[in-house]
């Protein structure tokens, strides 16, 4: 665009060269949250650094693909993802923004749609007791998702018979909600979990 179609631009409107690709939108569009990056960058703030384009658009280094929900939803409040379009990567984007009713937005769609990245899920780790004979029987009974992190000998002798060796068995798994049992509905493998309280 020639520089002077740039400079007959009206004062309220902006353009943004985001990773090559051109936007426009209104001043009042972009500030409608004081402390976001947009808005300090239209509003010239000293401690942001600014650069320009030939056309007099504000340089951001960003994927364009994922700017244009973040400017709809500055437009008009709802979120609006085309098909195809990661949604963990416009919740980056909205951070970087500094959006922060966007970012939970995000958050809670993605919760809904069971897309919540691996690091918003919670790591629950368990440490159960049992004797060597169960030791077995639980790894091979263990719930889908659940992980055996460690095994750990304790009170063993070897001058016991084998079964008295008791061990801690570390399990992980990755959940969201409502943390389950690693070993199902078992009523004799549930008491066995019990036993860590009982451990010295």
């Amino acid at each position: 665009m020639a520089d002077g179609a740039a400079n007959s631009l009206p004062a309220e409107w902006v353009r943004l060269n985001v990773g090559g690709k051109l936007f426009m939108t209104t001043r009042s569009t972009l500030c409608q949250f004081e402390s976001s990056f947009l808005s300090r960058l239209c509003q010239d703030d000293p401690a942001l650094p600014t650069f320009k384009d030939g056309t007099g658009a504000y340089l951001i280094d960003r994927d364009p693909e994922y700017f244009s929900p973040i400017l709809n939803y500055l437009r008009h409040g709802k979120l609006c993802v085309n098909e195809g379009v990661s949604m963990q990567a416009i919740l980056e984007e909205a951070e970087f923004y500094n959006l922060a009713s966007l970012v939970t937005l995000i958050k809670g769609r993605m919760c809904d749609d069971g897309t919540a990245d691996e690091e918003e899920k919670s790591m629950v780790y368990r440490v159960l007791s049992c004797r060597e004979r169960e030791l077995t029987q639980m790894l091979s009974t263990m719930s889908r998702g659940w992980k055996c992190e460690q095994v750990i000998p304790i009170n063993h002798s070897y001058s016991q018979a084998s079964d008295h060796t008791e061990f801690l068995l570390i399990v992980s798994r990755n959940f969201e909600r409502q943390a389950v049992s690693p070993f199902g509905q078992s009523d004799k493998l549930s008491r066995v979990e019990q036993r860590l309280s009982q451990t010295h």
